[in-house]
C-alpha cells in the first residue's frame, strides 16, 4: 500500500510540475518539465537523502565521535528489527530531528546538537525511536522526494514571478499568476497531507520501538517550545524540508490550522498519553497475575539494568551525568 502511495503522489507530483511548466513556457515549456521531473525523480529515488542532508550540513558520526547517541539509534534499531542507518549531526541550536532515505537498508537519521544538549538521554531516544517509526513505515522516500519537487515548483514560481513566462500560452497573464500563486500552494498542501498523516502513525510506532510513549510526549513539548523560540537558518533557506522533521522548524507555526506542516503538538501528546494510559491497563494485571519476584529487577525502558537483591539496600546512587557531558541539573535533564 506504501508503494501505490508513493506511486501516486511521485505522478502527482510530477503532473503539477508539467501543469507549471506549461504555465510558464507553453506546450514546450511543458515538455521540457516532464524530462525534468523524470529525471528529478530518478535522481530523487537514488540521491534525495544525500541532498536533504547536504542542505542542513549534516555531518556524518560514529560510535567513537558521538558514542551515547550512535548507541541510542543502534539499540532502538535492534529493537525495532531495522539495519542499522547512518547517523548524522547537524549543528544547530534548534532541537529537532528528521530520517531520510529511500528504504531501510539505505536510511538515515539525523539530530541537531540542540536536540542532545537540550533533551534529556529518555527523550532523545523517544525522538530517534519515532525517526526510526518513518524509517520502518517506508515514509522517508515519499517524505525525501516531496520535499524535492516541492521545492522544484516553487522554483518554477519564482522563475515565472521574475520572468513573466510565456504569455503565448492559452491562459496568458492569468496562467502565469496561477504558477506563481496556485501551484506552490498546491505542492504546500501535498507535504501538509503528507507530514500530518505520516507524524501521528511514527509517534504510535515510536512509542512501541522504545516501549515508553511518554519519553517521546516529553520531547515534544520541549522541541515544540524551543522552536518558537530559537531560530534554524538552513531550515529557513530549505522550507520545502519542513514537513520532514518531528517538529515544524520554521518560525511562525503556532497552531494546528490549513497552514501547518504538522498537526498540533497538543494533539500528539495527548494521543501518546492516552497510548500510555493503554500500555498501563494492559501491565498492570499481568503484574498482579505474577507472584512476587525474589529480586528487584531494576530496569528502564529498552535499556534495562542490573539486577538488585532486595534484602541489600543500597546507597542512593549519584545523579547520572548527562551522555553529553552537561551537567545533570542543567538544561535537557529531568528533576
Amino acid at each position: 500500500m506504501n508503494m501505490i502511495r508513493t506511486a501516486m503522489l511521485l505522478a502527482f507530483m510530477t503532473a503539477l510540475f508539467m501543469g507549471v511548466g506549461y504555465l510558464v513556457g507553453g506546450t514546450g515549456g511543458m515538455m521540457i518539465a516532464f524530462v525534468i521531473a523524470a529525471g528529478m525523480n530518478l535522481f530523487s529515488y537514488w540521491n534525495a537523502d544525500k541532498m536533504v542532508l547536504r542542505m542542513h550540513n549534516a555531518v556524518e558520526v560514529d560510535e567513537r565521535s558521538a558514542p551515547e547517541y550512535f548507541g541510542i539509534v543502534r539499540d532502538l534499531a535492534a529493537r525495532a528489527e531495522l539495519p542499522m542507518p547512518r547517523v548524522y549531526l547537524i549543528k544547530s541550536d534548534q532541537p529537532n530531528a528528521f530520517a531520510t532515505g529511500r528504504n531501510p537498508a539505505n536510511a538515515a537519521v539525523a539530530a541537531t546538537t540542540g536536540l542532545l544538549e537540550r533533551l534529556s538521554y529518555e527523550e532523545v531516544a523517544g525522538v530517534m525511536a519515532h525517526e526510526l517509526a518513518h524509517v520502518q513505515n517506508r515514509d522517508t522516500l515519499t517524505m525525501t522526494i516531496t520535499a524535492t519537487l516541492a521545492g522544484a515548483i516553487s522554483m518554477l514560481g519564482n522563475f515565472a514571478f521574475f520572468f513573466g513566462g510565456n504569455r503565448n500560452n492559452p491562459l496568458g497573464i492569468i496562467g502565469v499568476l496561477v504558477a506563481i500563486i496556485v501551484a506552490p500552494l498546491a505542492a504546500m498542501m501535498v507535504q501538509m497531507a503528507v507530514s500530518r498523516t505520516r507524524e501521528y502513525s511514527a509517534d504510535r510506532r515510536g512509542a512501541e520501538i522504545c516501549g515508553q510513549p511518554m519519553w517521546l510526549a516529553s520531547a515534544l513539548g520541549k522541541i515544540s517550545a524551543y522552536a518558537k523560540q530559537i531560530h534554524n537558518p538552513a531550515a529557513e533557506r530549505s522550507p520545502a524540508t519542513a514537513h520532514m522533521f518531528i517538529i515544524n522548524p520554521l518560525s511562525g507555526e503556532r497552531m494546528d490550522n490549513l497552514f501547518s506542516t504538522h498537526p498540533a503538538t497538543e494533539n500528539r501528546i495527548a494521543a501518546l498519553q492516552a497510548m500510555d494510559d493503554a500500555f498501563r491497563q494492559r501491565r498492570e494485571p499481568a503484574a498482579r497475575a505474577q507472584p512476587a519476584p525474589a529480586e528487584d529487577v531494576s530496569a528502564e525502558g529498552p535499556w534495562g539494568g542490573a539486577p538488585a537483591k532486595a534484602t541489600a539496600p543500597k546507597p542512593e546512587p549519584k545523579p547520572k551525568a548527562s551522555p553529553w557531558g552537561r551537567n545533570p541539573t542543567g538544561p535537557g535533564r529531568r528533576r
